[in-house]
């Protein structure tokens, strides 16, 4: 694949996971929104988001001549995390607002919100790919942003009605809300089936795939951040780790490769969020001295070093020594410097 193709490839994937994301809030918005001309937007607007992520995943599939390695794990973990997003929408919108009139009213601003922001998606996109000669993808960006700018006009039509019945509710006693009716218990329950199931594919393809995806820069880190939004404390390569102090916790940071370094600091993140923690997890992560380094035995390491490269030994020995100071790992590197 050409520079140009990887630019388009790169900005279609971040599309592809604006759509997925998007199609998990649009179902827990779906839930908790009665019968009635915004849920006809809603559930419309839907079936456009479905169209549209298959219409990006195969726009993305002929640019790459078939799915490759990397980018099947990306796509499956970004899946997890739209999904994941939209779970935990589900009680927060079941839960805002004095009454359900008022949730429905503040559910519809994020919707304009979430809106404007594919459209500017998309126009990136579009502009992006018209410069770079894929007039393909521009046409598909083009297309899709003309369906979210409809969508965005038509809850703006929307808001000042939903905004008359929050008064009705609120300030005249006449409601036309009932959340028993709207089936977002269903909803809720159908979504965490979805985030496992794409949970468990994502775990599934990277054990079969993980040492040859993080051969690329980057993968390795991203893999931990996505697997520590959703994993539990038994999940960490830290025993315990819910009952330890921050101390105990820093003290086995250095032994850990990038990807559970990045794993911790995503679950840290989502639960306590100690700045000192986050703070000495930061200082570790670094680039490993080259893609997938963390995946080799001390003889693999010890078999490139052999090369003869001095700069990859200054790299390899500064790394160790600050991550898991392998003295075997560390001989080998400071033989290489001594001799070149």
């Amino acid at each position: 694949m050409s520079s140009s193709d990887q630019k388009v490839a790169q900005y279609l994937s971040e599309a592809h996971a604006s759509e997925i994301a998007l199609m998990g809030v649009l179902r827990s918005q779906i839930a908790i929104t009665p019968r009635g001309s915004y849920r006809d937007a809603l559930e419309e607007h839907l079936d456009e988001t479905r169209g549209h992520a298959r219409r990006i995943q195969e726009r993305l599939g002929e640019l790459e001549d078939g799915p490759s390695v990397v980018q099947a794990v990306v796509g499956l973990t970004e899946t997890a995390i739209g999904l994941t997003v939209a779970l935990g929408k589900v009680p927060f919108d079941v839960l805002r607002g004095s009454g359900g009139e008022e949730k429905v009213l503040k559910n519809a601003k994020d919707a304009c919100a979430s809106e404007a922001l594919e459209i500017a998606t998309y126009t990136a996109l579009e502009r992006l790919a018209s410069k770079l000669g894929d007039e393909r993808t521009a046409k598909v960006a083009t297309s899709i942003r003309g369906d979210e700018e409809r969508m965005l006009e038509r809850i703006m039509g929307e808001l000042p009605r939903l905004a008359d019945r929050v008064v009705a509710a609120d300030l005249e006693g006449q409601s036309w809300y009932d959340i028993t009716k709207t089936g977002a218990a269903d909803t809720a329950r159908e979504l965490a089936d979805d985030v496992k199931g794409a949970a468990d594919r994502t775990q599934t393809r990277v054990k079969q795939t993980a040492r040859q995806a993080r051969k690329v820069p980057g993968v390795a880190q991203a893999e931990g951040q996505i697997k520590g939004a959703v994993a539990s404390e038994q999940d960490l390569a830290i025993a315990d780790y819910d009952s330890l102090t921050v101390e105990e916790i820093a003290s086995q940071l250095p032994g850990l490769s990038q990807i559970e370094l990045a794993k911790i600091d995503s679950y840290e993140r989502k639960h306590d969020n100690r700045t000192t923690l986050l703070t000495r997890i930061g200082a570790l992560r670094r680039a490993e001295p080259w893609p997938g380094y963390d995946e080799l035995t001390v003889a693999e390491i010890d078999a490139v070093l052999a090369e003869g490269d001095e700069r990859r030994a200054t790299d390899v020995a500064t790394y160790e020594r600050t991550h898991k100071n392998r003295a075997g790992v560390l001989r080998s590197a400071e033989r290489e410097t001594a001799t070149a």
